[in-house]
């Protein structure tokens, strides 16, 4: 009777196992969830809109509380509230993610350029800040590949946008390839309330707010719902001039010098 009590047993056990299993892979993907959402997530540059200050295969790291949350802080971008909860508005030369503004479930990475009320204008080349133009000191001739292999061939300067809410200038470097063409000749933008304007760091190659029309690459405007967090650091590097299986080759494709290296 007892030999058969405790092979009766044996089952009960295993369910049990299998369900404490559950229940800890349950919390254990909720944790992930709630640190991706909350605390900070990991984002991918595909693209060289952002060099100099990031490079295509920079892993960033994003913090979400920066700027409070919003449906697009969170996995699917659930519709569970509008606006933002906790929000506070980017600084003046932050390099902040958010949602595309005509197709929110692709991820851009800009630098806030203008805040709500900064008239913007770019004249001959040169960024016009509430008429005044932002300085810049040549920092010399740059050469990079982008994302199609193409050459891309300017001069890099170093810029220092005016701070915001009493902070200092924010120094960084930007690419320029020509002074020709509209992206360096525009209207004057002024930018509304709860909006921002972003710009990339490479200045002839990149889709942002200089573009207000409504072709499938302009920007326009980022509404502040659309942030998703700002980007102080990239975690790690890696140029990926081969498929990524040929693990043999990781050694020399990881950028070692861009190991938790600052984004400014």
């Amino acid at each position: 009777m007892k030999g058969s009590e405790k092979a009766g047993a044996k089952p009960e056990a295993r369910e049990e196992s299998l369900g404490e299993s559950v229940r800890w892979l349950a919390l254990m993907v909720l944790a992930v969830v709630a640190v991706r959402s909350l605390v900070f997530e990991p984002f991918n540059i595909p693209s060289g809109s952002m060099i100099p200050t990031l490079q295509i295969g920079d892993f960033v790291y994003v913090s979400k509380f920066s700027y409070g949350y919003s449906r697009f802080s969170f996995p699917f971008s659930p519709n569970l509230f509008g606006g933002r909860i906790m929000g506070s508005e980017p600084h003046r030369g932050d390099v902040a993610v958010f949602r595309y503004t005509q197709n929110t479930s692709i991820d851009y990475i800009k630098r806030i350029v203008g805040l709500p009320g900064d008239h913007i204008q770019m004249t001959g080349g040169k960024l016009f800040l509430n008429g005044i133009e932002v300085p810049r000191t040549s920092l010399g001739h740059y050469e990079v590949l982008d994302e199609n292999n193409r050459l891309l061939s300017g001069e890099r300067y170093r810029e220092s946008l005016p701070g915001s809410a009493g902070r200092p200038a924010v120094d960084h470097e930007i690419l320029k390839l020509t002074d020709e063409g509209f992206a360096n000749d525009t209207p004057e933008y002024v930018v509304p309330q709860g909006y921002f304007f972003a710009m990339g760091d490479d200045r002839d190659d990149s889709a942002d707010s200089r573009f207000q029309g409504d072709g499938p690459d302009d920007l326009g405007y980022v509404p502040m719902q659309n942030l998703v967090g700002r980007a102080p650091m990239v975690l790690f590097s890696i140029d990926l001039k081969h498929p990524a299986w040929q693990f043999w080759y990781w050694p020399v494709e990881i950028r070692w010098n861009r190991f938790l290296h600052p984004v400014t």
